[in-house]
């Protein structure tokens, strides 16, 4: 298959299990199940993980999934972020919705914190429809954050100004072009044929996330040595199955054991064999809503793979 073909594949699979995973989104269910969903329709799908399915709850941004026996439970007015992506031949589909988790919300939120909610949604994916009528070849990467940056100023509301969309490439998630949430003078511009992520973020906080505690997505960086025999197996099989694409702290102790797997994980990133992220929170605690399409540059404007 052409690379654009692969791009249109994989765009097809994640946004058919995007939309059948939303359904899901509601009181009592639990994270690792929409997860553990999400992720075995990907390889039922024929294509590969990308990326571990990413469930963000309120004012988390981004990059929480899952550990082995999660507890994490949705709760009926949630903000919840469901970010994935699927790989057809090493090309890549990256994409997320927002889902204000049905249920009782009134047992949970007051109704104007259900009418801001509904704006912070709406703000993100006027800011992604912004940002997908500006994208074309020729255009600097600066202009469709400016885009993004306006259309949520709109809501009174503010971008997140430290997260960015991406480029990608073959068997590489963050091919390292970033496309901005706002004006941030990068005078980079975007070619016909490039595929890039853009997911504009909405909140009612100033818009800077920082780290949260925890650990629950890593990337390989490179082979280093280890005295411990476990250790070096776990790295290993992390070579041999997640060299190119992020993956789960939890794929890891679900094949060598709980207490075998942390210990080789955090092993691992302390020597930096691996890079371990943590999850992504709003600094003033606010909500976070999240809306992302992979899309292809064109002369014209741009093909959305992931619609």
């Amino acid at each position: 298959a052409s690379m654009m073909e692969s791009y249109i594949q994989s765009g097809k699979i994640a946004s058919k299990i995007r939309d059948e995973a939303s359904k899901m989104i509601k009181e009592g269910t639990l994270v690792i199940d929409l997860v553990e969903y999400v992720e075995s329709e990907i390889l039922k799908s024929g294509a590969e993980i990308a990326f571990p399915c990413n469930v963000s709850l309120n004012e988390v941004a981004a990059h929480y999934t899952s550990p082995a026996g999660d507890k994490t439970t949705i709760h009926a007015g949630d903000m919840v972020k469901l970010d994935l992506g699927a790989m057809v031949d090493g090309y890549i589909a990256d994409t997320a919705i927002t889902i204000i988790a049905d249920g009782n919300i009134d047992e949970n939120y007051t109704q104007d914190e259900i009418n801001l909610h509904e704006e912070i949604v709406e703000a993100s994916e006027a800011g992604l429809e912004a940002a997908i009528a500006t994208a074309r070849a020729g255009i600097e990467v600066s202009k469709i954050g400016e885009a993004v940056h306006e259309a949520i100023s709109e809501y009174k509301l503010n971008p997140i100004f430290n997260l960015t969309g991406h480029s990608l490439e073959q068997n590489n998630l963050h091919a390292g072009i970033s496309i901005p949430n706002y004006d941030n003078h990068d005078h980079y511009i975007l070619e016909e044929g490039q595929a890039v992520a853009i997911e504009p973020f909405a909140t009612n906080g100033e818009g800077i996330v920082n780290d949260a505690p925890g650990h629950y997505i890593f990337s390989y960086l490179k082979n280093r040595p280890f005295r411990m025999k476990s250790t070096q197996r776990v790295l290993k099989y992390i070579q041999n199955n997640h060299k190119f694409v992020p993956f789960s702290g939890r794929w890891i102790t679900n094949e060598f054991g709980e207490r075998k797997g942390s210990i080789a994980l955090k092993q691992l990133s302390e020597a930096m064999a691996v890079y371990a992220y943590a999850p992504l929170r709003e600094k003033q605690d606010c909500f976070v809503s999240q809306k992302e399409h992979t899309l292809i540059i064109e002369k014209e404007g741009c093909t959305v793979t992931t619609i």
